[in-house]
């Protein structure tokens, strides 16, 4: 008999990896030598730590993707347990190495992202069903494995799911993806290969939107973000704050604004408080360490 996840009220396909993160002072010039002043190991990953975030806000989630079972896999696993994430359809393929990334942190809180995705074969078509998640709600993606992505979002829209997209990078199929989608979170650089570098923001918005999504916001870092929904153009100011980092910001913006759907908040709503609780994220070093839990989020909203 098929096991029934039926308390999992969103699904996310797509990265896990592990991070080391290492701070320094001055970023160096080629064929420099820098020594780090603190380095750091954590589990990272845009749709696994979107996951995290809402399980940190009480939501039940359950996280699909693909990881061998080195070093670096058993520590992205041992990542998800710990922090309530459902892992029973993480593919483990022995033999391969598992995604990992070293970044680099300068004093102003930006960084410098070295990855690889690793060798182990990404989910296909084939390994996706959604049955068992019988009463979930929203179906996260981060858009890396674009055939299984694809797959998981039909499936999710015959069972009446909303889809929801982390847009980072303009890939062979993003396009197709997106028009599988009802909520697309984009970077600013997605849209470029649609309308140029130097587009307006509200063109960017446009052309998404032709792709297919009921509603895009397009995430701007450090300037806030833009949404459009129907009409109306929605702005919304990155709350001040003093960066320590902000790897995982957008990550951890997208579950954040999963949560507003949830609650059925509309978009300036859900995009005040995902860029509430991304900006508590950048108070500490890596992409999880920081994410704050609800209570934290309705202190800071109210400016206590």
């Amino acid at each position: 008999m098929k096991a029934v996840f039926d308390d999992i009220q969103v699904i996310g396909l797509g990265q896990a990896c592990l991070d080391y993160l290492g701070r320094l002072r001055l970023y160096p010039r080629e064929d420099e030598k820098c020594e780090l002043m603190d380095l750091h190991i954590q589990c990272g990953g845009p749709a696994s730590t979107a996951l995290v975030t809402l399980s940190r806000l009480g939501i039940k989630t359950s996280f699909l993707g693909s990881i061998s079972d080195d070093l670096f896999g058993i520590k992205i696993s041992n990542g998800l347990k710990e922090e309530k994430v459902d892992s029973a359809f993480l593919k483990i393929t022995p033999g391969y190495t598992s995604q990992f990334a070293f970044i680099v942190i300068t004093e102003s809180g930006n960084r410098t992202i070295f990855w690889h995705r690793g060798s182990v074969p990404h989910l296909r078509a084939g390994d996706i069903d959604l049955s068992p998640f019988s009463k979930a709600r929203i179906l996260h993606l981060d858009g890396l494995m674009i055939e299984a992505a694809q797959e998981a979002a039909r499936q999710a829209r015959s069972m009446g799911l909303k889809v929801v997209m982390d847009a980072g990078t303009m890939r062979d199929g993003s396009r197709e993806l997106a028009s599988l989608v009802d909520v697309l979170i984009a970077s600013k650089r997605f849209a470029e290969p649609l309308v140029g570098d130097d587009a307006p923001h509200e063109k960017a918005l446009e052309a998404l939107c032709k792709l297919g999504p009921k509603e895009v916001i397009i995430t701007l870092g450090s300037k806030g973000s833009i949404g459009l929904s129907g009409d109306e153009i929605i702005f919304q100011k990155a709350f001040p704050i003093d960066a320590v980092d902000t790897t995982g910001a957008g990550d951890v913006y997208h579950g954040a604004y999963i949560y507003g759907l949830l609650q059925a908040w509309d978009m300036p709503g859900c995009m005040l408080f995902a860029s509430a609780t991304s900006a508590i994220k950048c108070r500490e070093i890596g992409g999880r360490k920081g994410i704050p839990h609800l209570e934290e989020i309705k202190e800071f909203m109210s400016g206590k």
